[in-house]
């Protein structure tokens, strides 16, 4: 019934910027948050972003003050931001929708940051 939907995901300079989009589509009617995950292999998995319905928001350490996390609540549509990437920024990027006590995962957009 719920899906999601990454995208944005690609190859970027060091320094640069991306924005992903994630799209949640099905019989939705309210959530209590979406948010960001990435994985690298040899890694585990972490947590980037978070926002949830009342619009508080958390980042992860690693992110902080560079990346931001952003809804369309009509759109069911999360976003992150992503500013002054580094090269140990590629990773997976996967969304994450927590709804009626469930969460439930995209299948992910890979980022490649590299010169």
């Amino acid at each position: 019934q719920v899906q999601l939907v990454e995208s944005g995901g690609g190859l970027v300079q060091p320094g640069g910027s991306l924005r992903l989009s994630c799209a949640a589509s099905g019989t939705i009617f309210s959530f209590n948050g979406m948010g960001w995950y990435r994985q690298t292999p040899g890694k585990e998995r972490e947590l980037v972003a978070h926002i949830a319905s009342g619009g508080n928001t958390v980042y992860g350490g690693s992110v902080k003050g560079r990346f931001t996390i952003s809804g369309d609540d009509a759109k069911n549509t999360v976003y992150l931001q992503m500013n002054s990437l580094k090269p140990e920024d590629t990773a997976v990027y996967l969304c994450i929708l927590n709804y009626r006590g469930a969460n439930y995962w995209g299948k992910g957009t890979l980022v490649t940051v590299s010169s």
